[in-house]
């Protein structure tokens, strides 16, 4: 107290500046202006009264608890209990609660010191609560380092479960999930589960910068996955991750993170899981007592709190949870088709060789270029497989589509039947009914060159032999077999002579 002393010697008496009072007595500016305003505060100058010891006026400069009544002024404090968990609750200021006392307390104490003494008080708190995280505002979302492991119980093949965390920012309610990976889908999944464990959505998400939720990090415009973005409006909240290297912007999840190794994990570290099922049952039991636990600095547990700030402040879950969905791009080939898990879909043919954003869900798949969808089709899980709209073809394939399909066959039933039947074999054999089409045409024609009756004698020949294709038929004509009977041909193969016969394996 000595410094103190001579602080507030200089200043009362000696006229000194507060820079030239840091420099006589060896302390910081900041600390000659605070020991100042605390003597001021008190209502100390200098002299000092008489009797004034150094023990008193240390209790009178900083102070380590208050009464509930000012025992020098006579003028009732308030329940700083109360004031710090109500300025926990939305829209709630010191101001707004300097009025509430105020009318309560007319003669009681006047905003500023109303502010000094609340700030006191939360100082002298063993943990100094920040009031920066509003009830149901912010949830803060990670993946712990540490990971589980799962064993599978048919080949003994140890995978790693990772361990995902959220946790809302005024009660700390805590959720954690494990899965098997940090991708997208792992990412997304966890969310969805996450809002269903809360039974809301706060205003806010705070993400990590993993590939999962940012595909591009930066300080003051990150790029959000489009998935993770698809699922922010899905919900209604704001997608705003941490600044990179900046642990403090999401000390909430990192303390999450902490608690959920040391009381949900480490608890399970001698278990064996055969499943992420069971592991999963584990930890619901272990997180469940960790939410019930009560903390010591609040006097309350994470789940009353929750109850008290949180549950009434989140917004409500839509009637739907979000359908995982997936992005990439892709190049449009030159057929005007893009490739999704070994199946082809069909876009406007004026896409291709650009590139255009695919979105696929378990039943749907759409297809967005500059941000404007220009194609939707059922998923197939037919690999190989050709979806074409017509619409998305040039107007000359279209007409030759619409030529080949019911026109195609009426042309082949002209012919008759066995060119008919060639022409439905052709067609149902090839993977894309368009190539069917087209080499059905072309079996077509040939009746041009050698007419009607020798073509449909031609695929009655080749129907019998199991010859269906465009090729064989034209071998057929040019070589003249279409002018044999299959029985003379029959006839005259079975008695060749160095034709062995069916006898003569028995």
């Amino acid at each position: 107290m000595r410094k103190v002393n001579e602080v507030l010697r200089l200043f009362h008496m000696a006229g000194v500046s507060q820079n030239e009072i840091a420099g006589a007595v060896g302390l910081a500016r900041s600390t000659v202006q605070k020991y100042i305003q605390r003597a001021s505060d008190a209502g100390i100058t200098w002299p000092l009264p008489e009797g004034m010891s150094a023990d008193k006026l240390d209790a009178l400069l900083f102070p380590r608890s208050l009464p509930s009544v000012d025992a020098v002024k006579g003028k009732a404090l308030p329940d700083w209990e109360r004031v710090r968990h109500e300025l926990a609750r939305k829209g709630v200021t010191l101001r707004l609660l300097w009025l509430e006392y105020h009318q309560e307390h007319p003669d009681g104490y006047r905003y500023t010191r109303f502010c000094q003494l609340y700030r006191a008080w939360a100082g002298s708190k063993r943990v100094v609560m920040r009031f920066e995280h509003k009830a149901g505002e912010k949830t803060f979302v990670d993946f712990a380092g540490p990971t589980m492991e799962i064993i599978d119980p048919l080949t003994g093949v140890v995978s790693k479960a990772q361990i995902f965390v959220a946790t809302i920012g005024a009660s700390s309610y805590t959720f954690a999930h494990a899965v098997p990976g940090q991708d997208i889908a792992s990412w997304l999944s966890c969310h969805v589960r996450a809002f269903r464990y809360f039974g809301g959505v706060s205003a806010i998400l705070v993400p990590d910068n993993l590939k999962a939720g940012v595909s591009k990090a930066c300080r003051y415009d990150p790029d959000v996955n489009p998935a993770y973005q698809e699922l922010a409006e899905h919900y209604g909240v704001a997608v705003i991750p941490a600044r990179a290297g900046k642990p403090r912007d999401k000390a909430k999840a990192e303390v999450a993170v902490q608690n959920v190794e040391r009381w949900v994990l480490a608890p399970l570290r001698d278990r064996r899981f055969f499943s992420f099922e069971e592991l999963n049952a584990a930890m619901a039991e272990k997180l469940a007592e960790l939410n019930d636990r009560v903390m010591r600095e609040y006097g309350k547990s994470r789940r009353e709190l929750f109850e008290l700030w949180d549950r009434s402040e989140l917004k409500p879950l839509p009637p739907t949870d979000y359908e995982l969905a997936t992005w990439k791009k892709v190049r449009v080939n030159l057929d005007y088709h893009i490739e999704v898990d070994r199946h082809y879909y069909s876009v406007p043919y004026t896409l291709a060789h650009k590139t255009v954003d695919v979105r696929f869900t378990g039943n749907m798949v759409e297809v967005f270029h500059e941000n404007v969808r220009v194609a939707s089709h059922p998923r197939s899980r037919v690999p190989h497989r050709h979806t074409t709209l017509p619409t998305h073809m040039p107007l000359a394939h279209q007409e030759a589509a619409n030529c080949s399909g019911g026109r195609i066959r009426a042309w082949a039933r002209s012919i008759g039947p066995s060119a008919l039947a060639v022409v439905n074999a052709i067609i149902e054999a090839r993977s894309h009914p368009e190539q069917g089409y087209r080499s059905s045409l072309g079996l077509l024609r040939l009746e041009k060159a050698y007419g009607r009756a020798r073509l449909e004698q031609a695929c009655q020949r080749a129907l019998h032999f199991g010859l269906l294709t465009r090729r064989h038929v034209m071998h057929i004509l040019e070589n003249k077999q279409d002018l044999l009977t299959i029985a003379e041909e029959d006839e005259a193969f079975g008695g060749h002579a160095n034709v062995r016969g069916a006898d003569f394996y028995h």
